[in-house]
């Protein structure tokens, strides 16, 4: 039984994808060049890999048996990689890091910066996901690490903190609530809010909180941007609830101040997450000590 490295790294995008046609894609192979690499290995094994729908694919037991087998051989490409890259600067490595929204604008573009400038060799496959999943793709061995919320369950995966995020009311320049240092989300519940777009993971924490309290909010509008939200606070549209970072950096194009809220579940932990550190090929332990130093 004998499968090359293009052939798991063709199943494991075939099987995240949920697509043939995606994994194809993913993995820079025509599609007919990919679909017979996916029948050859099932005439090698003598089983089929995958189920083949209408909504897509889905690998049978033993597919996932393959797709385990497969990340750990890659993960020890990499690991090999990165250790051999001690010794030679033409070798590169890859690390697979997922996080969540909030981290991903705010917080990780200059950290990478200083870390991908003082580390050549290596690449960061860096992708935006729910604080869910990406704790499953941990889990399963589809990424490196993860930032995420400290709120989800985290199973058995081990973490290490990253950064703080507070909650925080953006108002006009000209609202009395201005001349507050801070507030409590409960003297502003009367008022008409702006929002980000249903499906939002922010949007949706605070939708939860507030309906919890039994006082959900009435939006005017939700837009997809901060920058957006920012323009409607500015114009008297209605208040908005941003992270500190992002109600700050909007506040240097629009004229609006930033309120803390005093409530304890706006502030939140962002968690770097892996299954284990110690294991960790050396660029990524290196990259996991530099965000969570």
């Amino acid at each position: 039984m004998r499968f090359d490295l293009t052939d798991l790294r063709l199943f494991i995008q075939v099987v995240d994808s949920g697509s043939i046609t995606h994994g194809a894609d993913r993995a820079n192979l025509a599609l007919p060049s990919a679909s017979a690499r996916l029948r050859g290995m099932e005439e090698v094994i003598g089983l089929p890999l995958l189920e083949r729908g209408r909504r897509g694919v889905e690998p049978t037991p033993a597919g996932l048996t393959l797709l385990h087998h497969a990340r750990l051989v890659l993960r020890q490409i990499e690991a090999m990689h990165g250790e051999l890259g001690e010794f030679s600067t033409a070798m590169r490595s890859r690390v697979t890091l997922l996080a969540n929204i909030t981290a991903m604008t705010e917080f990780l573009p200059e950290i990478l910066a200083r870390f991908l400038a003082a580390n050549p060799s290596l690449d960061i496959d860096l992708k935006s996901r729910r604080s869910v999943e990406i704790v499953k793709a941990v889990a399963a061995g589809a990424a490196d690490l993860g930032i995420c919320l400290d709120s989800v369950e985290l199973g058995g995966l081990q973490l290490r903190t990253f950064a703080t995020e507070r909650l925080v009311l953006a108002v006009p320049k000209d609202d009395p609530l201005a001349e507050r240092r801070g507030v409590a989300f409960d003297e502003t519940v009367h008022r008409d809010f702006v929002g980000l777009s249903p499906g939002n993971p922010l949007q949706d924490y605070v939708s939860v909180r507030t309906q919890r309290d039994g006082k959900p909010l009435a939006y005017r509008v939700r837009l997809d941007s901060f920058q957006g939200l920012s323009k409607l606070v500015e114009a008297g549209v209605g208040l908005a609830v941003m992270p500190e970072s992002a109600a700050k950096t909007c506040r240097r194009t629009a004229r609006i101040d930033v309120v803390r809220l005093s409530d304890d579940w706006a502030s939140r932990r962002l968690v770097l997450i892996c299954r284990d550190f110690d294991a960790l090929p050396v660029h990524a332990r290196a990259l996991a000590a530099h965000l969570s130093p």
